[in-house]
């Protein structure tokens, strides 16, 4: 069988990120099969792209993945569902063949972008196993019945096949070949990403990513992780970051200071960052982490209120915050945390307060995003009913704007720009850009951004703007 599987996010803020779900895909579908990674992340027009390559591979069935509902900046201005739907008309004008719907948007809320998108089939969740299964089930070898959480349309209706009993064992997953992998990811911003294991045990109110791996942890022999990433360098050595995409990194703790061990014990040299949680976290996660070269950690905090953590069911409260920091600060370990203004049942005093909040705390950086609920992509009312909610919050953050030049809040362009970014790139920067935030005498990055003739040391956060 020859089989498409089309990466379409074209997310470049800020950093485009490799199709790594997809790559786990094609690497878990037998080799007997024709295989071909389309990827429209840089194709100034996606959609003949699309139907210009699908015409020349002439695919049997076409795996498309959905990355995220919401743009980066949630902002909630970007209608992510109607691109998609071009996409699968593109398809529709390319070949017959099926096409069959994932990722991690996808996976969110399938049977509602089922109804929306109307893939010949879709499949929520992990897809390692599932994939292969109706691939096989295609060629009728298989029952398509017993293909692990199956959607697909009998008539009109709407059928979704249970869930497999059993969750994947990640040291069980063929390794994704990142020779496939378009080099622009890494000459023009040089991240690779790698993840050390699923599933997420927390019960904060609005994440996904339980509905995506599940709550049960499955975690990667920390040999095996660190192999991949010595592999990955082998593949595409212009790799100069790493990030890990663990929903939390350092839970479970005994884990993650295992992944860092095993990353000393090897001397590993990349710089590193990844997802870290006030829970489970102490002076030994962070001297470990220190030592196995990890350059900044990114703090869900959400809030500087602990009726709203409470109410977010995040686990911790501000006081555990404030250690993470200070932890983060003795081993010399750059601390970004994110704050969600306008959840539900929060008030403008709540905003107020996490605003004075992160006043006190001053991480290394912090980003403010406004909350986007998933379902406005779905519910025009309901986004126009969050739309006028956001705009006070915007004022509110506006107002505080110049006192403050280290915060970064996509929705309203503040450290979050396109050019911006591009002249920290031509710098020589690497890594997420919150960690080159701050500058020498507390300059943020706009500033040196805009300021002419520097140059800079591989260390330093100074850079050339020529």
């Amino acid at each position: 069988m020859r089989i498409a599987f089309v990466s379409g996010n074209r997310e470049k803020l800020p950093d485009a990120v490799i199709p790594l779900g997809l790559l786990y895909l094609m690497a878990s579908t037998p080799d007997r099969h024709e295989k071909v990674l389309i990827d429209l992340c840089f194709e100034p027009d996606p959609t003949q792209a699309l139907r210009d390559r699908l015409a020349d591979f002439r695919p049997d069935l076409v795996a498309l993945g959905m990355r995220n509902i919401q743009k980066n900046d949630y902002s909630g201005i970007h209608d992510t569902l109607a691109y998609y739907a071009d996409l699968l008309a593109a398809v529709r004008t390319a070949t017959d063949a099926p096409i069959v719907l994932g990722g991690g948007g996808f996976s969110v809320m399938p049977r509602e972008l089922m109804a929306r998108l109307r893939p010949d089939f879709g499949i929520p969740g992990e897809g390692e196993r599932a994939f292969p299964q109706l691939v096989e089930a295609l060629e009728g070898g298989f029952d398509l019945g017993r293909v692990g959480s199956l959607l697909r349309f009998e008539g009109a209706n709407l059928v979704a096949n249970p869930p497999e009993s059993r969750f994947l064992d990640m040291n069980g997953l063929p390794v994704p070949d990142r020779r496939l992998v378009d080099r622009r990811y890494y000459e023009r911003w040089g991240i690779d990403s790698v993840q050390t294991k699923r599933g997420c045990p927390l019960r904060c109110d609005y994440c996904t990513y339980p509905i995506i791996e599940g709550r049960v942890g499955r975690a990667r022999d920390p040999s095996a992780v660190v192999d991949e990433m010595f592999r990955a360098l082998d593949e595409q050595p212009a790799t100069r970051h790493f990030f890990v995409v663990d929903s939390v990194f350092n839970l479970p703790k005994t884990h993650a200071k295992n992944v860092c061990r095993e990353l000393v014990a090897r001397g590993w040299q990349l710089p590193w960052t990844c997802y870290a949680n006030p829970l489970g976290f102490d002076p030994e996660m962070a001297e470990l982490a220190k030592a196995a070269g990890c350059a900044g950690m990114e703090i869900g905090s959400d809030s500087g209120c602990d009726e709203v953590l409470e109410n977010l069911r995040k686990g911790f409260d501000v006081e555990q915050i404030r250690q993470l920091h200070r932890m983060c600060q003795a081993v010399g370990i750059p601390d970004c945390h994110t704050f969600i203004l306008g959840t539900r049942g929060e008030s403008l005093d709540h905003v107020r307060r996490t605003l004075d909040f992160v006043v006190d705390l001053d991480p290394f950086a912090a980003i403010l995003m406004i909350w986007v609920d998933d379902y406005e992509a779905l519910d025009p009312d309901l986004r126009r009913e969050r739309m006028k909610l956001r705009d006070r919050i915007h004022e509110i953050v506006l107002e505080r704007k110049g006192q403050h030049p280290h915060w970064i809040v996509p929705p309203l362009g503040i450290n979050f720009d396109t050019n911006l970014f591009r002249r920290l790139r031509r710098g020589g920067l690497h890594g997420p850009l919150w960690q080159h935030i701050r500058g020498p005498g507390g300059s943020s990055a706009s500033e040196r951004a805009v300021a002419p003739g520097r140059s800079r040391s591989a260390g330093s956060t100074e850079i050339a703007t020529s």
